[in-house]
């Protein structure tokens, strides 16, 4: 049962497992998933039939989404230039230089 949830989950969110991995710009996968999340949202709220729900599940939506691309940008810089991150150590005395 627990590998089917993260297989989804991979599905859904993992930009190394669903269709939107062929888009090369991280940025315009970030705002597509937004996109995505939104009409999410719009759903949910006419199903329910309540305009509060939709205002909550957008930000809720867009606040996960943003702090998962954030996340997965920061691993790939790291990945990619591990040395843009030096500058946030101290220096060899233990001092900021």
């Amino acid at each position: 049962m627990q590998k089917e949830i993260v297989g989804l989950w991979k599905l859904v969110m993992d930009h190394a497992h669903n269709p939107l991995k062929n888009i090369p710009n991280l940025q315009a996968r970030h705002i597509i998933l937004q996109l995505l999340a939104w009409m999410w949202c719009v759903i949910f709220a006419m199903s329910i039939g309540s305009i509060t729900v939709f205002g909550v599940s957008a930000v809720a939506h867009a606040l996960l989404i943003s702090g998962i691309v954030i996340t997965v940008a920061t691993f790939e810089v790291a990945r990619v230039r591990p040395n843009n991150f030096a500058n946030l150590a101290r220096g060899l005395n233990g001092e900021h230089e």
